[in-house]
């Protein structure tokens, strides 16, 4: 990343300058400093000029480019339009307003949603480290409780992990000023969503604080927010008349209670004023309402591109100011729905294979959890593609991970009607990014490298008597 940014000083925490000193001085950075050592500087007599709104702010790296970093440009125009946006209209701040966040600073979540927007509108803001959040999650919700916060934010495995951990702790809080749960940085689940707010119910959470919303880094932050105030609005479609038709077909009839048939997807909301978003085929032309294609976005928030990256930036970014965002979904009633990364599509004999409803169904399995698979096709040796699952196993027992291997494989061919390699692999295998989202390209890659392998029961075992540490692993632990 200093090489990315063509980085000329580096400061950073005590903690870390060991580990910036040495890359540092490996890039030949004249200037590495602590933050403590920057307090002692002497001040500067230049004079200062004032920054001009096509001036950078800042690089922030987007959460899935770790291997290979790609910069995303932020101009002073962008931060401040999103900004505002987010202020004015996403989340309507209130004078008494208080928001509460674990977010990571180095994820364009926690950066723009909760330190550099707060500070522009004067919010109060109370943090707690997101080590912490890993470790005690229901600490979260003592600092809302105890503060009497009314805005936070997490992507759904924080209030699932959350929901999981309270037990007979849910009680004890009172988050009945919670005004704005919001939901953001992956796929918006509404199963989690619900267990969360019969979880926290008793404890005065109201379904209608969840904030449903679409972003990434190279739009600044948001994108889209739902309605205020108002329940999440979930879309239940026809799985099979979805993909024979491209369309998301509502589920009807009988349909509707089959989990097998059905599928939802929450409403993530209207774009911010001034910006546009479209759903396109793979022509480039407009598609119309429930027509699922790629998802692009128009406004003052994007990006001037990627830093010193003219070949990533060409690839997204078209003459006329549009972006394709990578994603799928489509409009319902000017609203988007997202239903995918189109990098991450299955596509086996003809048809499109959402990867999270393979995931999702194989989660639902005993004694596996939320985070627990990856699914993706490989190409085999007469240039067909198979389906291969990777699931994190926590069984020492070889007749149990047989068992399961079974059950994973008739779930995955109800489900999505096609065989499927099975791969047990160790706790804390899988890949996430920064932001908290299962990384299904990293998975696919450590697979076929060897890098992830099939479990050992020796392993099992020896990994089953470790700590639960980091933020994602402890998420899904």
């Amino acid at each position: 990343m200093l090489q990315s940014a063509s980085a000329s000083a580096a400061i950073c925490s005590g903690d870390l300058i060991g580990q910036v000193g040495e890359a540092g001085q490996a890039l030949g950075l004249k200037t590495i400093l602590t933050h403590d050592e920057l307090g002692r500087v002497e001040p500067s007599d230049a004079e200062l000029s004032p920054f001009g709104p096509d001036d950078m702010a800042y690089i922030q790296y987007s959460s899935g480019s770790t291997s290979h970093p790609k910069g995303v440009l932020i101009t002073q125009r962008a931060i401040t339009h999103n900004a505002r946006g987010i202020l004015q209209h996403g989340l309507r701040i209130q004078r008494d307003d208080r928001a509460m966040s674990w977010l990571p600073l180095y994820h364009d979540m926690g950066l723009v949603g909760f330190c550099l927007t707060p500070m522009m509108g004067q919010v109060t803001m109370d943090y707690m480290a997101t080590t912490a959040f890993a470790r005690r999650p229901l600490l979260w919700l003592k600092i809302i409780s105890d503060n009497q916060c009314t805005i936070t934010y997490s992507p759904s495995f924080g209030y699932d992990l959350a929901a999981r951990r309270a037990k007979d702790e849910a009680t004890q809080f009172d988050l009945s000023a919670v005004r704005i749960a919001g939901i953001g940085g992956d796929m918006v689940r509404p199963d989690v969503l619900e267990r969360f707010a019969a979880t926290f119910g008793p404890s005065g959470f109201s379904g209608r604080a969840f904030l449903p919303s679409y972003g990434m880094a190279e739009s600044t932050l948001g994108v889209a927010f739902a309605p205020l105030g108002t329940p999440i609005s979930v879309d239940r479609i026809d799985r099979v008349q979805s993909k024979l038709s491209r369309k998301a077909v509502p589920a009807a009839g009988a349909v509707e209670a089959d989990p097998d048939r059905a599928r939802s997807f929450v409403v993530c909301g209207r774009p911010l004023p001034g910006h546009e978003i479209e759903v396109r085929g793979d022509d480039g032309e407009t598609l119309g309402e429930r027509e699922i294609g790629h998802i692009v976005i128009k406004g003052p928030s994007l990006m001037a591109g990627y830093y010193d990256n003219p070949e990533a930036t060409a690839a997204i970014m078209s003459e006329d100011g549009w972006m394709a965002t990578g994603d799928m979904g489509y409009m319902l009633d000017g609203q988007i729905v997202i239903t995918g990364r189109s990098k991450d599509l299955i596509l086996h004999n003809g048809r499109n294979i959402w990867p999270q409803d393979i995931e999702w169904a194989v989660e639902q399995i005993a004694p596996l959890r939320s985070g627990d698979a990856a699914a993706f096709a490989v190409e085999g040796d007469a240039d067909d593609e198979s389906v291969v699952v990777l699931v994190q196993c926590r069984l020492g027992d070889e007749g149990k991970r047989d068992d399961l291997r079974r059950n994973i494989a008739a779930v995955v061919h109800q489900q999505a009607g096609v065989e499927c390699r099975v791969v047990l692999v160790p706790p804390r295998s899988l890949p996430f990014t920064s932001s908290g989202k299962l990384s299904r390209a990293g998975a696919k890659l450590r697979y076929l490298s060897g890098e992830i392998a099939e479990v050992s029961k020796q392993y099992v075992a020896r990994t089953l008597r470790l700590p639960s540490v980091g933020l994602v692993q402890g998420a899904a632990d």
